[in-house]
């Protein structure tokens, strides 16, 4: 095992997948002599050149388009869209084209496209910049949705995103990037259906995506010198959903606190404790519990930012509203 920065495991990935496969190209805002506004691209023009790793106009529509046009003649794009919250500028590309093209057309054609994308708040970036937008992707058929927490997360899943013939989208947290962590030395590939057990316990299972997987496992030591241990999972991925770790686990524990970055209502969470609610209602010794972002745009104002955003502090107090129950 060897430490990397979740930066250097995103470029790792890229970089073993595009020696691989010279179909893969990448495209987005300064991608390429820049190396990425956050070094996720860096050294990958030196490497393979103008023609696989392109610099595009600030124009999202025109870039997921092309990406689209390029996945389905044939390449294998990355295309980067450098805030989440620009996607919204190329939906129709998304939500019409890379999830329903392949269905559309009656499978004689896929759409083998990675849209990459840096998400989520705690920096200062205010109302258009912070937000976490995974599960409005999550409700669209025909998409991948990835949401690592993890260095070994990152890499593991691009990979194996980058071999599918799905389109998908790769959510990183601005939060996750200079953060690191331990992968193997050999190539390794992770599933798209199976979450990961971060740490066993038997009083309460905390279900988690992206940075607040960290603050689920800061509350989980916590709460373990209160006498409390709580079962943390890292979801990986939204879509697919990995009910079954999911339920195996709160059949253990009884109680259930889904953690998610994205606002409270018709979340990540919600369609988590419906889940729950419809195969394992039994289960529960205790109603489950939501920490999310209040249903509110992230204010730029650090306090106030701090307030709207979830916590371990918030995930801590969740969990003792369930064992009271």
């Amino acid at each position: 095992m060897r430490e990397v920065t979740f930066v250097q495991a995103i470029n790792e990935a890229l970089r073993e997948e595009m020696r691989k496969n010279p179909d893969i190209i990448l495209m987005g805002q300064d991608v390429g002599v820049a190396g990425g506004v956050r070094g996720v691209t860096k050294g990958l023009y030196e490497e393979f050149g103008e023609e696989r790793v392109r610099d595009t106009p600030i124009s999202e529509a025109t870039t997921a388009g092309v990406g689209v046009g390029l996945a389905i003649t044939g390449m294998r794009p990355v295309v980067e869209i450098m805030y989440s919250d620009f996607l919204g500028i190329c939906m129709d590309e998304v939500m019409n084209k890379m999830a329903k093209w392949r269905y559309m057309h009656g499978s004689t054609m896929s759409v083998p496209m990675v849209l990459r994308t840096s998400c989520g708040g705690g920096f200062g970036g205010a109302a258009e910049h912070s937000q976490s937008l995974e599960a409005l992707f999550m409700h669209i058929p025909g998409l991948r949705v990835a949401y690592p927490a993890t260095p070994y997360d990152a890499k593991g899943l691009l990979k194996t995103l980058l071999r599918e013939d799905n389109p998908s989208l790769f959510f990183e947290h601005r939060l996750l990037y200079r953060t690191k962590g331990m992968i193997p030395e050999e190539e390794y590939y992770l599933p798209l259906d199976k979450a990961e057990i971060m740490k066993e316990g038997t009083d309460v299972t905390l279900v988690a995506i992206g940075f607040q997987v960290g603050n689920a496992l800061n509350a989980a030591q916590k709460l373990q010198e209160q006498g409390i241990k709580a079962e943390v999972i890292d979801l990986r991925m939204v879509a697919p959903l990995d009910k079954r770790t999911i339920l195996t686990s709160v059949e253990k524990t009884g109680r259930l606190v889904v953690v998610e970055e994205g606002v409270k209502t018709g979340g990540v969470g919600a369609e988590i404790g419906a889940i729950v609610a419809e195969e394992g209602l039994f289960l529960l010794r205790a109603p489950v519990k939501r920490v999310a972002s209040l249903d509110l745009p992230i204010p730029y104002s650090p306090p106030m930012e701090k307030y709207v955003l979830p916590n371990s502090e918030k995930i801590i107090a969740a969990v003792k509203a369930v064992m009271l129950d």
